[in-house]
Parts: C-alpha cells; sequence; structure tokens
C-alpha cells in the first residue's frame, strides 16, 4: 500500500492511496472462507458451498468491507507516526473519484481531504487584562437571605383568616365556561402559597375563612405546567388543556411564622459563642453567600479568559473542509444551512480547544495523576459529610476514589473541573487580573452580556 500526502495549503491537505491486489489478497479470501463456513444455502451443506458462488453472491461486499478496514487502519497509522495535527478526521474527495473495478478487483486509488490543525504556540504575559468580578454580599439580596433562612426555621401556625403571606390547604373542583361544576370532573386536593400566585388572583385568595370558596384560574395560582400538574393531580401533558376555571374550597390555612433572629436562633445554627448579635450573624451569612457564589465568579472568569484569548490569538481553520466534515459526518440529517448558521459557534469552541490544548502540550497547564486522586477522595469526603457520616481509612478512601475514575464519564467530569482550576490558577499567575466587587445584579447582567 502506498500513501502520499499532497499539500495544497498551510490547512488543507490530501491523502493519495493506492492499495495493490497483493495488499488485499490475503484477508479477502479469509474473509471468503470465514463466510462461506457460516452461509446457509439452500441445497448445499453448512460449509460446502462452492466457493465460486459465495464469491460471485457475496464477494464485492466483502471485499468492501475489508478494503474499508485497511484504509481506516493504514491512514491512522500514516497520520500517527508523521505527527499530522488533524482536525475532524479524512473525509473521501469529493473532487477525485476513487479508481478501480469492483466486479474484477485489482488496484484500487483512493484520495481523502485532511483538515490540520494551526501552529501554535500560546504565551500569556502580563500585559494581558482580564477581569475578574465578586458579588457583594449586601442589601435586597442579603436581606432575602436571612428572610429565607427565618422562614426556613419558622413555625406553622392555624388562622381563622388568610392572609398576603399564608398557605391554602383545600380542594379544587373543575368549572366549565360558564364557571358551573363539571360532573365527574376533577377533584383534587392540594395547597395555594398565596404569596406566589399571580397578582391579579392575589386579593382573591386574602380575608378568607374555612369554608369559604373562591373561583380561580388554575394556570395564575400555581408557578409553571409542572407546578399545575402536581396541584390538580395530573400529568404535564394534561394540564396544558385546561382552559377554564376551578373553585377551591378552603379547609385549612396556615401561616409560617419567621424565627425571631436572637442569640437562641443564632447558637442553634452557628453552635454556641460563635454568633454574638445580629451583625455577626448577618456578616457571617454574607460570608457564606460570598463562598457560595465563588464558583460563579469562576465560571465568568473562565469565560472572560476564553473570549479574550480567542480574539487575542484567533486561531485559523480550514473553515470549508470543517464545514463539509460536519454536513458528512454529523449523527443527525443536516443542510448546508444548518451548518453556516450554527458554523460560528462551532469555530469558536473550536478555537478555544486548540489555545487550551497548546497550553496543555506546554505544560503551562497540567495534572498529575495524584492530583486527580486526591481531588476524586475530596469528592467523596464531601459526600460523607454532606450525609454525616465519617470518612473511612485513606486506603479505603484510595481504592474508592480509583472505583469512581475506572468510569471514563466521572473521570472526564473530574479532568474537567481540575483543568479549569488550573487555568484559573493560570491566569491569575501570568497574566494582569483585575478584581471588581459588583452587586449581585450587575453580576447577572454581566454574565447575560457573556452568555
Amino acid at each position: 500500500m502506498e500513501i502520499k500526502e499532497e499539500k495544497i495549503d498551510a490547512q488543507n491537505a490530501l491523502l493519495k492511496i493506492k492499495i495493490l491486489e497483493e495488499d488485499y489478497h490475503t484477508q479477502f479470501d479469509e474473509a471468503l472462507k470465514r463466510y462461506r463456513r457460516k452461509v446457509t444455502v439452500p441445497g448445499f451443506r453448512a460449509g460446502k458451498v462452492p466457493m465460486g458462488m459465495i464469491k460471485s453472491k457475496y464477494g464485492k461486499g466483502l471485499l468492501a468491507e475489508e478494503i474499508n478496514k485497511m484504509l481506516n487502519k493504514n491512514i491512522q497509522s500514516y497520520i500517527q507516526q508523521n505527527k499530522l495535527k488533524v482536525l475532524g478526521s479524512p473525509i473521501p474527495s469529493d473532487a477525485h473519484a476513487e479508481t478501480g473495478n469492483w466486479d474484477n478487483p485489482t488496484d484500487f486509488e483512493f484520495v481523502y481531504e485532511l483538515g490540520l490543525a494551526p501552529d501554535l504556540n500560546i504565551k500569556i504575559e502580563k500585559n494581558f487584562q482580564f477581569d475578574y468580578y465578586t458579588i457583594k454580599i449586601e442589601g435586597e439580596i442579603l436581606d432575602k437571605q436571612i428572610k429565607d433562612i427565618a422562614r426556613r426555621y419558622g413555625k406553622l401556625s392555624e388562622e381563622n383568616v388568610s392572609g398576603a403571606n399564608d398557605m391554602l390547604i383545600g380542594d379544587f373542583v373543575q368549572l366549565d365556561e360558564n364557571d358551573v361544576v363539571v360532573p365527574g370532573g376533577i377533584m383534587h386536593q392540594s395547597t395555594i402559597s398565596v404569596e406566589y400566585v399571580d397578582a391579579s388572583v392575589k386579593p382573591k385568595l386574602e380575608g378568607l375563612k374555612v369554608g369559604d370558596s373562591v373561583v380561580v384560574d388554575p394556570h395564575k395560582v400555581s408557578r409553571d405546567h409542572d407546578d399545575l400538574a402536581r396541584m390538580l393531580g395530573l400529568s404535564h401533558e394534561a394540564v396544558h388543556h385546561l382552559h377554564h376555571n376551578f373553585k377551591f374550597i378552603v379547609r385549612e390555612i396556615k401561616r409560617l411564622e419567621p424565627a425571631v433572629l436572637n442569640q437562641e436562633f443564632f447558637e442553634k445554627l452557628f453552635g454556641e459563642n460563635a454568633i454574638s448579635g445580629e451583625e455577626e450573624f448577618r456578616s457571617r451569612i454574607a460570608a457564606d453567600m460570598s463562598k457560595g457564589f465563588l464558583r460563579d465568579s469562576d465560571t465568568l472568569f473562565k469565560r472572560d479568559i476564553t473570549e479574550k484569548l480567542i480574539q487575542k490569538f484567533d486561531p485559523s481553520l480550514p473553515d470549508t473542509f470543517l464545514k463539509k466534515w460536519i454536513l458528512m459526518t454529523n449523527e443527525k440529517p443536516l443542510t448546508p444551512e444548518d451548518v453556516e448558521r450554527d458554523y460560528k459557534n462551532y469555530k469558536k469552541g473550536l478555537q478555544w480547544q486548540l489555545i487550551f490544548n497548546d497550553l496543555i502540550g506546554q505544560k503551562a497547564i497540567d495534572i498529575a495523576q495524584e492530583e486527580v486522586v486526591n481531588a476524586t477522595k475530596n469528592l467523596l469526603v464531601g459526600q460523607y459529610m454532606q450525609y454525616s457520616m465519617p470518612a473511612p481509612e485513606d486506603a479505603e478512601l484510595t481504592q474508592s476514589a480509583l472505583k469512581v475514575l475506572s468510569n471514563q464519564d466521572e473521570a472526564r467530569k473530574i479532568y474537567d473541573m481540575l483543568y479549569d482550576e488550573k487555568l484559573v490558577a493560570y491566569i491569575r499567575e501570568n497574566a494582569t487580573v483585575t478584581e471588581s466587587e459588583v452587586s449581585y445584579d450587575e453580576f447577572v447582567k454581566k454574565a447575560s452580556n457573556h452568555s
């Protein structure tokens, strides 16, 4: 077999492959014999079908299969031996027809197109500017969190008259277009949280007593279709077809009394003498929230890194080849218009992968096996802590970590997590990072803009 590479330009090449009869003769004969042993033809015993009949009837397909195996194996071997940085995978050239006679086979020639990655040498320097945003925990967002905590640890009480934040327990009864009860219609006991209903319905639900009834649009007393389905005991699909009102009959009125923010409550949450007074409590909650938002800050930071490095280095790609490759190899049928519409995002993703791979290749970002095992052990310890269970001894923990890493999907997630952490650390060390504290709303706006 002869394989020759023919350069078109820096990022496109052709592989011209010549397969001689002697290259495939032995494998083809073996394939015929294997098929003869297993094929069943009326009038012949198993394994005794004449070879001429096998060759005549099945030879072309078996030959194509063997030659395809040879092509795949030798093309991959050629790419590896010559250290070609291929993008996608080789595809048959539509500008060069294969040569050879499948009915009377001798020599064959095939031509494949290659897309090649650009040569990169990414260097991160101090004149590269990046922004790192953290969320300033104060004002409304802090007040809301403290309110939620107080409610979480609050107590439910029975009430005689419903208020703006109460929970109503009662029966939903289906009505027709004239607000008359539907005989044999939907009846289901459920709960309405007055605090979260549509503003147009809220006045109807305040001032009610046990035994009172009110006509409501079910879509306006639920958050979404999933919530409404649970409320009425129906499937998600079924609630799409509900176009009329329901009667709601009040059976119970519950009011959540938030916990009082006093020293007893602080000690219940954080332990004796850990918090002294409401100001310290607010500071502790703010600090905990800040830690919780650090992953969001890192995510936004990585987006900033990705966009700026793509803009800075802009790795060139064989666009025409890649569009053709996507069209030919995608699992779902695509049109050229589909590929053209989505190619910009695909290109950015591939450019970033090339930049990131170059940093890994330079060992600028490197992960040792020991780091992966230790990170997995830490994740496992966190899971034990979540369920208030003691972590096992180190030897057993290590074995558990290795078992987790034997699962390719789990291992990939852990490697991705570590690579993200390493990237953030590398940029912090080698570039100039400006840290800014912004409000929650400002952070959300910046995140939306990056998206």
